[in-house]
């Protein structure tokens, strides 16, 4: 049973069957159908997912409606002071976060702290809030005699998040923390797979102050999500996750019901490996891309274009991919952790299959891996394919498992075409020491989000991003993608695209005629009553 740091036991909230929380309290549901949580690595049921009702749902949506009169209203330094809280008791139970994170979802316990950490990031910006808000508005003064116009931002009311299994903790603070301190009220769906790190994250900010119905939550699956879309009190929703659930959520609740979107969706993302690079740090970033997190990362790196002599450092790529091990995530020493289910071991398996009928060559196979002790577990060890091209399905599809896809271009125009004319739009990376080189790389690509990794570059000016192996935004930035990886109202997760998504604009155009002023002067007088 784990321990929160500040002594309180609270396992039974993830533990069992799970409850739902309504007004600050941990309700028992009264659903009939439970989805169970399996322990990737053992197959274990360690927790039990209500299917909510409809009734359910719809009082938690009554609950965040009527929490909004309130919460609009708090003053922003007194949100900010429970965000200040909240940030310390994430800090305090980071590692229990971590532990149920490997419990359910299977990454290495290493990685579920820096899934943790990436996520109390964005608290810790959302703490700014005050500032954050205060450039948001403007003013222009004396547009005409006695004429003003100013604008600033409020909240949208009633919002809700549907979180995906592979960042249990970072991808739900990217939303409620940001939407929370804009003035809304925030109703979380969790990955009915993973949902024990946002239950404690949950409490943790009831801890904090919170007050009640400013953070409710519902589970299920389609049912839950469709509601989402459709109830009337939810005026925007935030998603991260796969393509399918990602488009139908776009077309229900922004296309059906007018509702803000903002859906981040699946990847292929690309790194150019260019011959003057430095060898080894590249290998190591390649490898950590690929296979961390089982590549179970949708800003993972799964295709490296290999650029004219760079292709001879494949066989390093191949024995450094051999050196790790796959096993439990608890389990120190453990570099590559389970898949998420039977069925994702199953697929990715397939795909690596099927990229050898293609003609693809097998330079590592990880299918059929077994741990011993753990001989049920989803596992798939680091698999690399070379040979691939496009139209190939280890090419086009996102894998979401621990398989690198290598690719061979003569120059640097070659492989720049190959990445724009991919379909999706989530990341890319260049490795090089040649600061030309990267800044050609930055101005003609067109994937989402650009990493440009400059290995001990020699060019001051271009330092930028250095040995930061996956590209993703600090807060003070957003989040951003396109494509095939993007749709919605525009707007991208936290920073100030997060601020603007969760807020809408509202404009005053003044008239004060300066001959109305009237000057006040007291009557010392004793009245007459006339």
């Amino acid at each position: 049973m784990l321990r929160l740091s500040h002594g309180v036991r609270r396992a039974s909230l993830y533990e069992g069957r799970l409850k739902y929380l309504l007004n600050n309290e941990w309700k028992e549901s009264a659903a009939t159908e439970y989805i169970p949580v399996h322990n990737p690595a053992t197959q274990e049921v360690v927790c039990e997912v209500p299917k909510m009702p409809l009734s359910e749902m719809n009082a938690v949506a009554e609950s965040s409606a009527e929490a909004y009169k309130s919460w609009r209203e708090t003053s922003i330094l007194s949100r900010q002071q429970i965000m200040l809280k909240y940030q310390q008791l994430i800090k305090e139970n980071k590692t229990e976060v971590a532990k149920l994170i490997t419990r359910e979802q299977g990454k290495t316990l290493a990685d579920a702290e820096g899934d943790v950490h990436r996520g109390l990031q964005v608290v810790e910006h959302a703490c700014g809030i005050p500032s954050l808000m205060q450039l948001k508005g403007e003013t222009l003064q004396g547009l005409s005699k006695d004429l003003d116009i100013k604008s600033y931002r409020e909240p949208l009311g009633v919002v809700a998040g549907v979180c995906p299994f592979n960042f249990p903790a970072m991808i739900p603070l990217w939303m409620y923390p940001v939407a929370l301190m804009c003035g809304n009220t925030f109703i979380m769906k969790p990955s009915e797979r993973v949902p024990g790190a946002s239950t404690l994250l949950s409490q943790l900010l009831i801890d904090s102050g919170l007050p009640a119905g400013c953070l409710n939550t519902v589970h299920g699956s389609h049912d839950c999500v469709n509601f989402i879309c459709d109830n009337e009190h939810i005026r925007a929703v935030s998603f991260v996750g796969g393509n399918g659930a990602g488009e139908h959520i776009n077309n229900r609740a922004a296309g059906s019901n007018g509702k803000r979107v903002q859906s981040n969706m699946g990847a292929k993302n690309h790194g150019i490996i260019m011959p003057d690079a430095n060898k080894n740090a590249t290998l190591n970033q390649l490898v950590g891309a690929a296979f961390g997190a089982a590549g179970q990362r949708c800003m993972a790196l799964p295709v490296g274009i290999f650029v004219g002599e760079a292709r001879e450092w494949i066989p390093d790529l191949l024995q450094m991919a051999k050196d790790l091990k796959c096993g439990p995530g608890h389990e120190p020493g453990c570099d590559v952790g389970p898949v998420i289910s039977p069925q994702a071991k199953e697929y990715i398996e397939g795909v690596i299959t099927q990229s050898v009928a293609e003609g693809c060559h097998l330079l590592l196979d990880g299918r059929n891996t077994t741990v011993p002790g753990y001989e049920k577990g989803n596992f798939v060890g680091p698999t690399i394919i070379t040979g691939c091209k496009p139209g190939m399905r280890a090419y086009e599809e996102e894998i979401f498992g621990p398989v690198f896809c290598t690719v061979e271009a003569e120059t640097l125009d070659e492989a720049i075409a190959l990445v724009n004319s991919n379909q999706w739009g989530n990341g890319t990376a260049i490795f090089t020491n040649n600061g030309a080189t990267a800044r050609k790389f930055q101005h003609e690509i067109q994937a989402g989000q650009v990493r440009m990794e400059y290995l001990y570059l020699r060019i001051t000016f271009f330092k930028v991003g250095i040995n930061v192996p996956i590209p993703v935004p600090l807060p003070m930035f957003s989040f951003t993608g396109n494509k095939k990886s993007y749709v919605g109202s525009g707007h991208n997760f936290y920073g100030k695209a997060g601020v603007h998504f969760y807020t809408q604009l509202k404009t005053i155009t003044e008239l004060w005629r300066a001959e109305d002023a009237t000057e006040l002067k007291a009557e010392v007088a004793m009245p007459t009553m006339k």
